[in-house]
């Protein structure tokens, strides 16, 4: 499958598993294989799943059940956020 560019995006904690030139923006621009699934990025990035809570494709919400199978699109932003505590 062809090679497609998406733009990953670490909030709050999670930003610590950026490379460090990505840490400003808290963005990379990532190339992958158009089969590529959001569980494949986490594991490429070895996110903690505890740490994985919120998963969003262009603002989308994609629940747990369906990141194994969901692959990415050239030009789709994936951005993930950890449980976040406040009040």
């Amino acid at each position: 499958m062809a090679e497609i560019k998406i733009t990953f995006k670490l909030f709050a904690a999670l930003q610590d598993y950026l490379p460090h030139e990505a840490k400003r923006t808290n963005a990379l621009v990532l190339e992958i294989d158009g089969a590529t699934t959001i569980a494949q990025i986490i594991e490429r990035f070895a996110l903690p799943r505890k740490l994985v809570h919120l998963v969003l494709i262009d603002g989308s919400f994609i629940p747990p059940g369906e990141r194994a199978a969901r692959t990415l699109r050239e030009g789709e932003t994936l951005a993930i956020w950890p449980p976040v505590a406040g009040g």
